[in-house]
């Protein structure tokens, strides 16, 4: 039996997180929750700390969920993946969130997530898809414990949080290195995930601006499959698959509204590098708004938390239910042919 940790109550938690605020505001996109539009918090959001024992604590209660440690970040925290390993010829999915530790929601989302894996919601699900979850890879930038100032960030609360890791390197950045020279978070997920586990896909999870639209409606998230000229065909293939069911799952719930995301080709990114080095079929979703920024358009209102949170839960339950009971095989990935690629009413950060 697991040892039950109880330092934090699971209640307890969830309101310090919200993670269980997804409650979805009227006109949620397009016109709807702008930057400013509530006060930018970060006391509202899982701590690191708070999150290894809501992790812990989920660990104590799924008899199907083992927690790994992966590795360190530089300054020493240890990096946490929760695993649903049911039958090794199951394919795999990894779902992969704050590589850039000011992109938060998606966090929260995938703790809820995690949540509802040890449920009757998705339990019959692990008997045939293998889920491995990083809630937060760059936890020493989600937590503003840096080298470098955030005196110029700007969200109220407890703590700021910043793209980089510590050493104000972007972890997205470092995926066509050679394994040794990669900072201290990339090397762990090369080594110690891509490496050990055999994963047929991978959401890499993250968030952009505010100001990103199609057709003048502005987006609730972006997605995008690999673009390197290096992807196999049929990795690529499945990377189309994956990003047909996200989008089905979120363009038809009323508040959700999906774009191409405009993204680089370069095999330094995620979803290209993982693609080239592991044949993994891999797709970014870009969540609109950040939870911190010294940029005022990239910070959005604690108002919006909720329908972005929902968006993550949306993709992730949508993900898993389509590759375990198949129906991701047939997915239809026409879409992208007409999808538009999204524009900006000003200038955006990159994935």
């Amino acid at each position: 039996m697991k040892k039950k940790v109880l330092s934090i109550s699971l209640s307890s938690l969830m309101a310090i997180g919200g993670v269980t605020a997804v409650s979805i505001p009227a006109n949620a996109v397009g016109n709807g929750p702008n930057t400013g539009n509530g006060s930018i918090q970060t006391s509202n959001l899982h701590t690191y700390e708070s999150m290894v024992d809501y992790l812990k604590t989920q660990d104590s209660k799924q008899a199907a969920m083992e927690l790994e440690v992966i590795g360190k970040t530089v300054k020493g925290r240890d990096i946490y993946m929760s695993k649903y390993l049911s039958n090794p010829d199951n394919p795999t999915v990894l779902f992969l969130t704050q590589q850039h530790g000011n992109e938060q929601l998606t966090t929260e989302g995938a703790l809820e997530f995690i949540k509802h894996l040890g449920t009757n919601k998705l339990k019959d699900v692990l008997d045939h898809v293998n889920v491995l979850v990083i809630p937060m890879l760059n936890a020493d930038g989600a937590m503003g414990d840096v080298n470098f100032s955030l005196d110029n960030y700007l969200a109220d609360g407890d703590r700021h949080l910043t793209r980089y890791n510590a050493n104000e390197v972007d972890l997205n950045r470092e995926h066509d290195k050679p394994v040794s020279e990669m900072e201290a978070e990339a090397r762990a997920l090369h080594e110690n995930v891509f490496a050990k586990y055999d994963i047929d896909y991978m959401i890499d999870l993250h968030h952009q601006g505010t100001r990103s639209e199609t057709d003048g409606e502005l987006v609730s998230g972006s997605i995008l499959h690999p673009t390197n000229s290096q992807v196999k065909p049929e990795v690529l293939e499945g990377s189309k698959k994956l990003g047909a069911i996200v989008y089905n799952a979120i363009e038809v719930t009323g508040w959700g509204h999906i774009g191409k995301y405009n993204g680089g080709n370069g095999a330094n990114i995620g979803r290209n590098g993982a693609a080239i080095r592991y044949d993994i079929s891999t797709l970014l979703f870009e969540m609109r708004g950040m939870s911190d920024h010294y940029i005022e358009s990239y910070a959005l209102g604690q108002k919006s938390n909720g329908y972005l949170i929902k968006q993550t839960i949306t993709t992730l339950e949508t993900a898993v239910k389509a590759i375990a009971d198949g129906s991701i095989e047939t997915a239809d990935t026409s879409f992208w042919d007409t999808l538009p690629t999204q524009t900006n009413r000003a200038e955006e950060e990159d994935e």
